[in-house]
This record gives structure tokens, sequence and C-alpha cells, in this order.
């Protein structure tokens, strides 16, 4: 039940207004809507989204990496910022600039977190810094906190004042009015259209501005108006006035329908594994009111310890979730440069940066699923198990759109293993290990053990998940001409590839491109048959050749007959990836209008290889054991895989997490 009897609404004009008065003598009106769909929760959000409006299409550029700090950059250390991820080969496609952008020490009443001038000092030349970031792939946008108005100091007083009746002489601010409508016409003319059209900024932060009531308004519905609510709903809308360019902002939680005005972000979290620990559940949880696209402070914002085990952590939660920003306060001993934290952190956490942009386009197919099917990217499990206890009792894992199972991990390693314990919950099927390609079996709880490197994510057979494989290092977000797809074998299975010019409006009008990814496999699994069908759309938005990578996983050398593509045999054309049992058709460079068909044709079924071993002397090595300890339990390798209870020879060396930790592995 949604009681929306206290909100505004929208009149003739599209301006907001109080709701009518209701006379006579009676009960209070209310205006109540209730949900009854037990536990079909996407039809439920679907008819929510029919009501009070869809997620827009998001532009591609923000599924990439973030670059933010609330920090005094000035435009030359900002230029050595980005040339240092260019150097370290680590993507970026937004570069915020936080409130410093502008004059903060005003001389008179302002508090300085309002502005509209440039600090002049940190940027002697605006428009010529932003077209560098353009150049170098980088879209970016300016802090806002409006509320203290418009104050003597600023450049755009005197037009500003006089265009509200105010004598620029008299020096007195201009205040902040959100309500009144001729107040917000000049908001936008003056003090934020030149920016974007002479400065080139793409967007705005909107920070902190939420409240009860707008003040100071002679406009009286303002005593019910939230100015945070207001201001994303005019931003959002101002920045497509054009009809060129999608609306977008950047803001914080408006309250229910702010879904219609995407990204959030969620305020400034702590240093902490208790607030990383939070976040997932926090993330799935708003995909139950529509809210799906979330921008956190990844690294944490304020306080606490720096730690660099937390970092890479909240890193690789960052690019499984909807939006990867790195951020944090204006405190000299916090930093989220990789390179920060010394050298294997820097490999580690650019190696998952340069993923979330291998990503890409998977994740702008979820955006259009999202807009099309009312179908968030992050997904509580309970969304497709209602029937499952088990399901509402995993806050920490999601899945992540279509394709994929997430369960980031969100505490430190056990101090007797150097490792951390994760245990997911598998529902039924076969799932393979993403990163390593190690089959499990589901319906079942599985605990798994990953050092820094590591992030359980994992694909159900038949998942089909295409990544950018563009060579070399670029900050751009624009429809490759390299795909590598991942096709996890085992049962049927297909993807459609959303593509189109990532800003326009031109989705709406079918303006766009989907090409189908299928597997088949016969009954005996003695035949994989993958096809990339024609592309069905508008041509324009794909390169004229297109190179594929395809790589099966879930296969082994030995059970390869003849691999065929487009009826060549290309079976001494294929390469191993023996360690994640991978089978990769590289370079098939093609006409992007024309299909693609593989067939593999099998010896016999599949096998998979006994991981376990390698499992348990990657522990060993890993773990702070005794090496004598270490040598005796792997020469009792072989006896534990047949009977784990073996592991009882020399256990009173092994601590109790040991000795847990090399159960569970056998147990996998």
């Amino acid at each position: 039940m949604i009681d929306d009897s206290a909100s505004m609404v929208f009149d003739e004009s599209g301006w907001v207004t109080a709701r009518p008065a209701v006379t006579g003598a009676g009960p209070e009106t209310k205006d109540l809507y209730f949900f009854g769909y037990g536990n079909q929760y996407l039809d439920c959000l679907r008819d929510y989204c029919k009501i009070s409006g869809k997620v827009p299409m998001i532009p591609r550029y923000i599924l990439g990496n973030w670059w933010s700090r609330y920090w005094e950059f000035s435009e030359i250390t900002l230029k050595e910022l980005i040339k240092q991820f260019i150097e370290h080969e680590i993507p970026l496609s937004v570069c915020i600039i936080d409130m410093d952008w502008h004059i903060t020490k005003t001389g008179n009443f302002s508090s300085g977190w309002t502005g509209y001038t440039w600090n002049r000092d940190l940027f002697p030349d605006p428009p010529g810094f932003i077209r560098w970031l353009h150049t170098n792939g980088l879209r970016t946008a300016l802090n806002l906190h409006p509320a203290d108005g418009v104050h003597p100091h600023e450049l755009d007083y005197p037009q500003m004042a006089t265009a509200m009746r105010i004598d620029p002489d008299s020096q007195t601010p201009v205040p902040f009015d959100i309500a009144d409508p001729e107040f917000v016409q000049h908001y936008f003319n003056i003090l934020h259209h030149p920016k974007e059209e002479q400065d080139g900024i793409d967007f705005w932060w909107m920070d902190w501005q939420q409240g009860v009531r707008v003040k100071q308004s002679k406009n009286p519905v303002s005593r019910y108006l939230d100015p945070l609510f207001w201001l994303n709903h005019l931003h959002f809308y101002d920045l497509q006035r054009n009809g060129t360019s999608r609306g977008f902002v950047f803001s914080r939680w408006g309250g229910m329908g702010n879904h219609r005005y995407p990204i959030g972000f969620s305020g400034d979290s702590v240093v902490s594994w208790k607030s990383l620990a939070f976040q997932p559940y926090f993330t799935a949880t708003s995909s139950n009111v529509a809210y799906s696209w979330w921008s956190h402070d990844i690294g944490g914002h304020m306080g606490g310890i720096e730690d660099p085990e937390l970092y890479l952590r909240w890193i690789q939660f960052g690019v499984f979730s909807p939006i990867l920003r790195l951020h944090c306060t204006k405190n000299p001993y916090q930093d989220r440069a990789p390179w920060s934290f010394g050298k294997e952190t820097l490999d580690i956490a650019a190696k998952y940066m340069r993923l979330r942009h291998q990503l890409i386009p998977y994740l702008y197919t979820m955006a259009w699923k999202n807009y099309t099917d009312d179908i968030p990217l992050v997904q509580p499990m309970y969304y497709h198990h209602p029937e499952d206890e088990i399901a509402y009792r995993m806050p920490n894992q999601y899945y992540f759109g279509s394709q994929l199972l997430a369960a980031p991990v969100t505490k430190p390693v056990e101090p007797d293993l150097n490792m951390a314990a994760q245990t997911i919950w598998l529902p039924t099927g076969t799932w393979y290990d993403f990163f390593t390609g190690q089959k499990f079996a589901g319906e079942r709880f599985v605990t798994v053990y990953v050092d820094k490197n590591d992030c359980p994510i994992f694909a159900k057979s038949g998942a089909i998940i295409p990544l950018d494989a563009t060579e070399g290092w670029t900050n751009g977000v624009a429809n490759p001409e390299s795909l590598q797809i991942m096709v996890f074998t085992g049962t049927d299975g297909e993807f459609s590839l959303y593509e189109d010019d990532g800003i326009s409006f031109g989705y709406a009008n079918g303006d766009n491109v989907l090409t189908k990814f299928s597997l088949q496999q016969n009954a005996d699994f003695k035949k994989v048959h993958f096809t990339i069908s024609t592309p069905q759309g508008n041509p324009a938005y794909l390169p004229k050749h297109r190179r594929y990578q395809i790589n099966f996983l879930g296969l082994l050398p030995d059970s390869i007959k003849s691999v065929i593509v487009n009826g060549v045999d290309k079976t001494n054309g294929i390469t191993w990836d023996l360690p994640r049992e991978m089978l990769s058709l590289p370079d098939i460079d093609i006409d992007s209008s024309h299909e693609i068909h593989v067939e593999i044709i099998l010896n016999d079924k599949p096998t998979t290889r006994d991981r376990r071993a390698e499992n348990i002397r990657k522990l060993l090595h890993i773990a702070p054991i005794n090496s004598w300890v270490k040598l005796a339990v792997d020469q009792h390798i072989p006896a534990l895989l047949e009977n784990a209870d073996f592991l009882n020879t020399g256990a009173q060396e092994l601590s109790p997490v040991q000795m847990k930790a090399i159960r569970d592995i056998l147990e996998q």
C-alpha cells in the first residue's frame, strides 16, 4: 500500500500544484494505491511503472568508471590525475568536478556551498579544460548546492537580480525559490544553460537539497514541496530540452517516483566493512520501488580506517553494481586513486576496473530491459525464487542482469586462512564460476574461499555474456568493433545484444539494433550449436566489420571431435584455456550484417575435472600454516578426495577454521 495523499500533483501546464481542497465535513480524503500481487514481484513492478512512470533509458557513457573526489583540484592537477589513469591503462568515462569548481570564499553571507562562478585561480580556462576531457573520452558534471540562492559575488548576480526585479546595487541576494516558475526560468537560462552550451558541461550533480518544503517562497504551494524532488524533475527534463539528448541527473533519493530521474547516489558512506556489507542489500532492495540506478561512494566517503583489502572489495562490488564511482571526502589521508594503496592493490583494482568497461555491452542491454520490461539490473534473489524461503535470507547476493549471480565479498579475510569465506546459495541448475570456469551443482549452499584477487560471480549454464574486446586502453564507451562472447555450455540459452547511439531519443522510436545470440544443445549433448543472427534494426550503429572471439566454457579437449564455423572446419584454429576448461574461437572477422554459425561436434558428453585438489593446494599456499603441516595435508589429498575423514590425521595441527575450509572444498 502506498499512501500518496500528501504529494503534490501536476497541473495542466506541467507545473506542480497543491491538491484541491476538500470541502465539507467527513474524513480526510486519501489517495491510496494497493498492489496485490502475492509473490509475483516483477508483475507488481511493471504495473507500478505503468502508474508512476517508466525508468528512462540512461546514457551509455554513465556505465563506465567514474572519478570523483571532494578536493580542491585545479585543471592542472585533474589533468595530471587523468593522465595517471591513462598511464596505468585504467579506463574512465566520467570525471566529476566537486564543489570547489566555484568560488567558495565569498566575502558575504553566503556559506560558499552554493556557487555558480568558476574559480579562475583553479580553472582559468573552463571550456578548454572540458574540451580536453571530451577529447580524452570523458564526460563531466559540476556539483550543485543551489539552496542558498544567488549572492552578489557571483558573476551572474546582476543579470539574475535584474531578471527577478531586485536592484543589483542593493546587493540583496536572490533567494532560491524553486517553486516559482519565473525563478526557475532564469535559474536555467542564466545560471546553467551557458555552462552547458558554452563550457561543455554534460550533466549536473544535485547534492543535498532535500527538505520538508521550499523556504522563503512567494508560491503558497511551497509548503508542500520537497525541493529535491522538484529539482530532480526540472533538471532531468531541462537537459533534454533540445530533443536531442536524454534527460539525466545525478542526485539523491527524492522519494517515491524518483526512479523517473536516474541516477541516485546514497550519500556520505563511512569507510568500514559494516558500511560496505549494507550496500548490496540496500541496492537490491531499492529495486522494489523501481529505483534501480544507484551510484555509491565506492571506497567509502569518510572516516574509518583506510585498508587496501577493504578498498579492493569495494571496487569489486562497484564493478557488479549499477554505477562504479570512486569517491571520498576532503581529507589528505583518504584517496581513491588505485595506485594510492601500492602496486599489488593497483594491479587488482585495474583488472576489475577494466572488466567494468568490458561489461558495458552487457550492462547497456540490461538498461534497455529496465526501460522496456521494467526489470532492474540488480534483482533480489526472491524475484525469481519467491517460493523458496532461502531466497529471502541471502541479502548480499543478487542477480546482476539476466545472466549473472553476484555475491561480492563484504568481510575481511579469515586470519587463519588469509582468504575470505563466502557462503552462497545456488538455485537449481549448474553454475559456473565466471572467472575460473569451475562448475557447481545448484540447489544447495556452497562455501568458496577467495583471496583478494577473487570475487564470487556465477553464470548459469546456458548464459551468454557479451564483453567489449577492444584492444589497448581506451576511455571510450562506443559500440565496439571487437566483441568477446562468453558462452556457458550445458543447457540452451539466448541473449539479444542491444545497441544504439547511446545518447539520443531514438530508442523510444525503435531506432536501434538488436543482435541475437543463441545456444542449442541436443539431448545427449553430442553437439553444441551457437548462432549469432543477422542484426535487426539500424545498421548505422554497427561497425562495418565486427571481430568476434567466442569462448565456450565447460569443455575439455578430449571431448572435441570437430569445430565448424559457417560450414568450414576450424578445428585446427581453436585455442584452449585449460585451467578454465574453455575452448576459444579467436578472430572471427565478418561483415556485421552476416550471421555466424558454430557447430561443435563432441566425441562424448563433456566431463569436468575434479578441482578439489588444486583448490586445497591453493588454500595451503595462502594460509598461515606450518609448512610441515601443509606437506602432510598435501600428501593426504588423494585419500581425502575419497574420504574426508582422513583429515582427522594430524588435525590437531590445524585450526577449526582451517579444518572447516578444507572440508568445504571437499564438498564442492
